[in-house]
């Protein structure tokens, strides 16, 4: 019998601030049953683009790359808000809707050429992934798909995105 996975997911209104529907993936990783089809399914979904590592974004893409990397015998990179990591970083600054951010990868954490996966726990407006998307260029990555547990379908996100977007669960409102 398949898993809906939206019966794993706490809908929590009016956080972090009110008018925002918050989408909480803690009670899908509570769940080991449910975890572990959906980190087999989103394995499934990555193997076709034969990533060379796996990349997520801070912090709740830890939660989904760094699982999906271990299941597939891959290496596993971060992205990380400003000011987080140590040695020497390469830094992105980007736009938001109501000002900007700076995102930042070690810089010997992507060698030139690698293929890789970027992931995080949810797509909205898709600012944040093409943020990550455009630093991994830059550090020579082929960034081949990007990957979500959840997707916001109504914000269009992908819209923003220039490569494959896969998503475990989408709502539609």
């Amino acid at each position: 019998m398949a898993i809906d996975f939206k019966n794993h997911i706490r809908s929590i209104p009016d956080f972090p601030k009110p008018g925002i529907q918050f989408y909480d993936i803690s009670t899908l990783l509570a769940h080991a049953g449910a975890w572990r089809e959906a980190v087999h399914q989103m394995a499934e979904t990555v193997k076709p683009h034969r990533p060379d590592l796996l990349v997520g974004i801070e912090s709740r893409g830890f939660l989904v790359a760094a699982p999906l990397a271990y299941a597939l015998g891959l290496g596993f990179a971060m992205i990380r808000k400003r000011g987080k990591l140590p040695g020497d970083i390469i830094t992105h600054n980007y736009d938001l809707e109501y000002g900007s951010d700076t995102i930042e990868i070690q810089a010997d954490a992507i060698k030139p050429g690698q293929r890789v996966v970027v992931m995080d726990d949810l797509l909205a407006t898709g600012g944040t992934m093409a943020a990550a998307i455009n630093l991994l260029r830059q550090v020579g990555a082929e960034v081949t798909a990007a990957q979500f547990i959840i997707e916001l379908t109504f914000l269009n996100g992908r819209g923003r995105l220039d490569v494959p977007v896969q998503s475990l669960i989408a709502y539609d409102s």
